[in-house]
């Protein structure tokens, strides 16, 4: 499992209406562009979104399905197209929230995930930029609440 964390000075619930937002993740991520709950979905246990992503001219969909939404405490999915599971911890500290953001493979990943990250065109070391695009999140996360913008 990877993760990383960061304090934010602001209340749980202020973090949580951006991190269980997907509509909001094109403003946070560096390689998400956005998502959207898939048939009106409301966001719960079991609900779906899509993700669209973007690395270079590379462009793709994931179709995720949300396994903990427990507001304001943790947040979580899985994608279909990688089999991995994303998540966030929140967590009252100090006047604030620790912030936690962690993901990890649920099992083998689909043979057409694993051709696509051999094939180097998202990158060199996928793991890596993954985990570096994490701690980007983050201090983005950081940065719009703090700002207001939560």
């Amino acid at each position: 499992m990877d993760e990383a964390s960061i304090w934010v000075k602001a209340a749980p619930e202020a973090v949580w209406a951006l991190v269980a937002d997907p509509a909001r993740y094109g403003e946070l991520s560096p390689e998400n562009i956005g998502g959207r709950w898939a048939n009106n979905s409301a966001p719960r246990p079991g609900a779906v979104f899509k993700g669209t992503n973007k690395r270079g001219v590379m462009r793709w969909t994931t179709t995720c399905t949300v396994l903990e939404y427990d507001a304001p405490k943790r947040f979580s999915f899985q994608v279909a197209e990688s089999n991995m599971r994303w998540g966030y911890r929140l967590e009252p500290e100090a006047g604030g929230t620790l912030l936690t953001e962690w993901r990890e493979h649920a099992g083998p990943m689909p043979v057409a995930a694993r051709i696509f990250t051999a094939s180097r065109l998202l990158g060199r070391d996928r793991e890596q930029i993954m985990v570096d695009g994490m701690r980007t999140t983050l201090e983005r996360v950081k940065r719009a609440v703090e700002a207001g913008r939560g």
